[in-house]
């Protein structure tokens, strides 16, 4: 009954980091639709997001029936306890990578304000950040885990400075107004995504450990 758990328990905790990965596929797409304005890819991000959702409602029912059959003691709840609360921040990654790519497509119809390169900085960040976890779950490496949330701290950072870059161009012409605002919204997103990474990384200690952050 042992090996059939653990066996179980494998099984769906490769089933989130596929849908991770799914997420981390759409980031390039969004890429193309927002900076290079290949907007015909915007299906193929929505495509990908619902399949997410599929996703994500297939592993919790998995989850729960593992928790229903097996009633699994501690050390395998925290594994479960950490896929079933990580769903949630995986689909939500989602939806902002969507937004990102409608958002991008509406750009795409008049002149840029500017070159998106610290909206580019984010999104390459962002494909490393998921990577990364994506290996400390596999590897239960916490180390790793923790470099994932300091690697939120430079998304951040580009964050920031692209509200600061952004109210500078409303100042200088208010007919940069509607446009900047929707450059915002796009790295509201992008900030959204690195901090539900962050949420799931956090979660990587107490599974290997047992033990939560004071």
């Amino acid at each position: 009954m042992r090996e059939v758990l653990e066996t179980e328990l494998r099984s769906v905790l490769n089933d989130a980091l596929n849908m991770l990965g799914t997420v981390e596929q759409m980031l390039p797409v969004a890429a193309d639709v927002l900076l290079r304005e290949q907007t015909e890819r915007l299906d193929e991000v929505r495509a990908l997001d619902r399949e997410v959702d599929a996703q994500e409602a297939r592993i919790e029912a998995e989850c729960l029936r593992i928790i229903a059959l097996h009633q699994p003691v501690a050390r395998d709840l925290r594994l479960v306890a950490l896929i079933l609360k990580s769903l949630s921040d995986i689909e939500r990654m989602g939806d902002y990578v969507v937004h990102v790519a409608e958002d991008g497509a509406e750009l795409a119809q008049a002149p840029a304000l500017k070159k998106y390169v610290n909206l580019a900085r984010m999104l390459d960040r962002l494909g490393e950040m998921s990577q990364n976890l994506r290996t400390a779950i596999a590897d239960r490496d916490v180390g790793r885990a923790e470099t994932t949330i300091t690697m939120d701290d430079e998304v951040d950072d580009l964050y920031e400075q692209i509200q600061r870059e952004l109210v500078t161009y409303m100042l200088e012409d208010p007919r940069n107004i509607s446009k900047a605002l929707m450059l915002m919204r796009v790295g509201r997103s992008l900030e959204r995504v690195g901090d539900h990474m962050e949420n799931v990384a956090e979660r990587v200690r107490y599974w290997v450990t047992g033990v939560r952050e004071a």
